[in-house]
């Protein structure tokens, strides 16, 4: 059973570096693409960095759960629960910080009404639904 964990954390492992490596030649290409016909920098390039963001943040999701596979089910000793804690906390902050980054709020703030859409008074705006 150990061999089958282990297999699964080493290819979520493998899957969480080729989507971070994947996303990120993709978001070069299509700003490439973007920047040759708009040549407009400042906005081809936060929507690059925007593909790239999204990038890392699947691919770091990926890794926490190929570490937590591999920590708790294979080795649960006080140690390694430690050093996963540790990691997940890294990683989960740098999560954190990307998001807000890419959505430009805190997760907790409400997201702002599509351009053109009002809320109704006495009514919550779509993105409270």
């Amino acid at each position: 059973m150990k061999g089958i964990i282990e297999a699964v954390g080493a290819a979520l492992d493998v899957a969480g570096v080729l989507v971070i490596a994947v996303g990120t030649v993709v978001a070069s290409v299509v700003f490439g693409l973007r920047w040759v016909r708009a040549r407009r920098g400042a906005d081809v390039y936060r929507l690059y960095r925007q593909g790239v963001g999204r990038a890392i943040l699947l691919g770091l999701e990926l890794l926490v759960a190929a570490d937590i596979i591999r920590t708790v089910a294979v080795s649960p000793t006080f140690e390694s629960v430690g050093v996963l804690a540790v990691i997940v906390a890294v990683r989960t902050f740098l999560s954190f910080s990307l998001q807000v980054e890419l959505e430009g709020r805190l997760p907790w703030q409400p997201s702002p009404a599509p351009a053109g859409v009002r809320p109704t008074p006495g009514r919550p705006a779509p993105s409270e639904g």
